[in-house]
């Protein structure tokens, strides 16, 4: 299967990723607090149910409920890396056999979740060893993403453990700001011609901000990435009271088919985004690639 990713980026114009994991699940009575990767295990079903309704609605990739299965993340919890990330890989698998049998599963690597040295206290190699058992105990995968990322040092040490620990398709996306740099100071160019010269098969943005704030990372991402660009914006941003997220899927696609001026290929979404959001990015799609004809 890790194959036909590539073979997709020949025979398509777009790919289609997923929506949020973590909305589904506090949509699903997650509690504050609660470890999302221990639901691969005690709630299987509610897993595979999220899976399924995003390979429905369109996509071609779903990304598997690892997002922060690493051993720092999971140090209290009573479960292992591998079990937790295999559990996760096969619900996902199990979605996609019933729902989309060419669709493919991702295993999903998200930050460590403490900063490297010198502006943390995690060396380069203690973050590579942490990102290589993540890599191992999801060799079952068809892919890996990782994503979320804001230090450019920590997204080079997930990047070289994936490609040396495994030959599966690597994709890569990092968090801006409006100002076009991460949280810790990474800006555009510095990613691309850092990761791009790892060898992964795709790059981008995720999260942080809505489509529309989006616009100008994707516009410069662009100018400097000669592998196709991935876009997964948030659906805006929550309201503080009732936590709705303002942007509805409608102004959402919307606000996407600019992301096409500028060599987007890869669509999902993240924080607030869901299957109807996955649907109506499909249907976007559609008609731009009916258009291009």
């Amino acid at each position: 299967m890790a194959d036909r990713f590539r073979e997709l980026l020949k025979t398509r114009d777009y790919i289609i990723f997923d929506g949020a994991m973590g909305t589904m699940l506090q949509a699903a009575g997650m509690k504050m607090g609660e470890t999302p990767e221990v639901l691969n295990i005690t709630r299987p079903e509610l897993l595979v149910s999220i899976a399924g309704q995003y390979y429905n609605a369109g996509s071609d990739v779903v990304y598997a409920n690892t997002f922060g299965a690493n051993r720092y993340k999971l140090e209290e919890c009573g479960k292992s890396v591998e079990e937790l990330v295999t559990a996760g890989i096969v619900n996902a698998k199990k979605a996609r056999d019933t729902v989309k049998p060419d669709g493919l599963v991702a295993l999903d690597v998200g930050p460590i979740g403490q900063l490297l040295e010198p502006t943390g206290v995690l060396s380069f190699e203690e973050a590579y060893d942490i990102f290589k058992e993540e890599i191992l105990a999801g060799k079952d995968a068809d892919v890996i993403v990782i994503e979320t990322m804001t230090d450019l040092l920590e997204t080079k040490a997930a990047v070289l453990a994936a490609k040396e620990n495994s030959n599966l398709p690597v994709f890569v996306t990092m968090t801006f700001e409006e100002n076009k740099r991460t949280f810790t100071g990474c800006s555009v160019s510095a990613m691309v011609l850092t990761i791009v010269g790892l060898g992964v098969d795709a790059i981008g943005v995720n999260c942080s901000l809505g489509p529309d704030q989006l616009a100008p990372i994707v516009e410069e991402i662009g100018k400097w990435s000669d592998i196709p660009v991935i876009v997964k914006a948030n659906a805006g941003l929550p309201d503080p009271v009732t936590n709705e997220y303002d942007v509805t899927p409608e102004q959402f696609v919307e606000d996407y088919k600019q992301m096409l001026k500028f060599g987007a290929r890869i669509f999902g979404g993240c924080c607030g985004t869901n299957p109807e959001y996955i649907r109506a990015v499909k249907a976007m799609l559609v008609e731009a690639q009916k258009n291009n004809e």
